[in-house]
């Protein structure tokens, strides 16, 4: 009876498992007497039993893009047929768990045995599902098939997520590459302005490099104009103030200007070489003039009178004797403190005297002229006034100099140059035929001992 009631057991083709088991479902039921035939099919055969319906295609050749959705479309009907399939085969697994369980309850109640079938599966002792041995427990059965069942539903349902992402990505890159090219346009205008400014900045630079390699040329060559200038000034000179100027005759047109000016002074000391043999008198050696005031200061000998030096037109004579044709040292030192003067011939102090000019500042902004007497500032020279002879060492101090610095200027043992007025060649210009000629005052005052 069992045996009779086991062939009468159908199985349908289920594809995803290990076995395949072909059901019949409750749309097409089994025929009564109808015997059933259990046969396992090999995996690679699943897509053999289950043929995916062919999608028509209208209007020729489809697109890439077409041609994906309509394989999402055919998958997601594969999906609802196979989900409605396992609906119906686990339908049919109730059914044939209830014939199962009435077939053994009968078999065990009639001999109490578990019949052949179990005898054959006790025979295997292993129990394995090997190809044409099914499980002969019933319970197996139901889990065997549950478990293909879900497998396949789990299998079915990640093809399709993954469809649905595979679509979603196909989908996505036409909005990506349109984003893409945007962002890339814009990434590229971008680049081609930061280069035109590059550009710009670059031609800028170009052009302010070469105006100020213009102007750096511009001023050496000015530096070197103003170096061959001075070498060809001083090219019979030693050393820039090695030299003397020159004024032969008493004239009104020969002179020597010192191109700085005096700032404003509460004392001085002015110390000179000169050498004359003028007579009567040697004339001008310097005046200093500044507006409303030609006699700011001036040494003068004039006629037969002693040389006199004039503070602010105030005079104080002083006792000098120079007119032998020989160098001498002349220095002469002042202070607006009570107005007091000294005098001083070759280093030897000859003379001192107060209340010249007494706290009367010297104005500044004035000219200095070596030669003449001004009557107006630079000019309206007197002829009769004029020096006549050699001046060298020219030198202003806006202090009051020591008698034992005077002494050393004088017996040539330093070389002191005034921090107001220096004697150097490029501070002292000549005019009216007065010339510059190289001298060593010490060597030539030696020869005149």
């Amino acid at each position: 009876m069992l045996a009779l009631l086991a062939t009468s057991l159908a199985f349908l083709v289920v594809s995803g498992g290990k076995w395949g088991i072909g059901v019949r479902s409750q749309e097409n039921p089994a025929p009564p007497g109808s015997r059933f035939v259990c046969t396992s099919l090999p995996l690679d055969a699943t897509s053999a039993g289950c043929p995916l319906p062919a999608v028509p295609v209208q209007g020729g050749a489809l697109t890439p893009e077409e041609e994906l959705k309509a394989t999402v479309l055919q998958l997601r009907e594969t999906i609802l047929q196979q989900k409605e399939t396992i609906g119906n085969q686990r339908e049919t697994i109730r059914e044939l768990t209830g014939k199962l369980t009435r077939c053994e309850s009968l078999a065990g109640g009639a001999d109490g045995k578990s019949g052949p079938w179990r005898k054959e599966y006790s025979k295997t002792g292993t129990g394995k599902d090997t190809m044409g041995d099914l499980p002969r427990d019933p319970g197996q059965v139901i889990d065997q098939l549950s478990r293909t069942m879900q497998s396949l539903k789990d299998r079915l349902e990640a093809l399709e997520h993954q469809l649905r992402v595979n679509v979603s990505y196909a989908i996505l890159p036409n909005d990506f590459r349109e984003m893409l090219q945007r962002r890339l346009g814009e990434l590229e205008r971008q680049l081609l302005s930061k280069v035109a400014e590059l550009e710009d900045e670059k031609s800028l630079l170009h052009n302010e490099t070469s105006a100020h390699r213009q102007k750096t040329e511009t001023a050496l060559n000015a530096l070197l104009e103003r170096v061959s200038e001075l070498e060809r000034g001083n090219s019979a000179f030693k050393s820039p103030d090695a030299f003397k100027v020159s004024l032969p005759l008493r004239t009104n047109y020969l002179y020597g200007k010192i191109k700085k000016t005096l700032p404003e002074l509460y004392a001085f000391t002015i110390c000179l070489w000169l050498r004359s043999s003028a007579s009567p008198g040697i004339g001008t050696p310097f005046s200093y003039a500044v507006s409303g005031q030609a006699n700011e200061i001036v040494l003068i000998e004039w006629g037969n009178n002693p040389i006199e030096l004039l503070i602010n037109d105030k005079v104080a004579q002083l006792p000098l004797f120079v007119s032998d044709g020989k160098w001498h040292h002349i220095c002469v030192t002042w202070t607006t403190r009570d107005g007091m003067w000294e005098a001083f011939q070759d280093g030897e102090k000859l003379g001192t005297g107060e209340n010249l000019a007494p706290w009367h500042p010297i104005k500044p902004g004035g000219v200095l002229i070596l030669g003449q007497e001004q009557d107006t500032v630079g000019g309206r020279f007197d002829a009769t006034q004029a020096f006549v002879g050699e001046l060298s060492q020219f030198n202003i101090w806006d202090r009051v100099l020591k008698a034992q610095e005077i002494m050393n200027i004088a017996n040539c043992s330093t070389n002191m140059p005034g921090n107001i007025i220096p004697w150097v060649d490029n501070n002292v210009d000549v005019f009216g035929g007065a010339t510059k000629w190289p001298v060593e005052t010490c060597e030539e005052r030696l020869l005149d001992l």
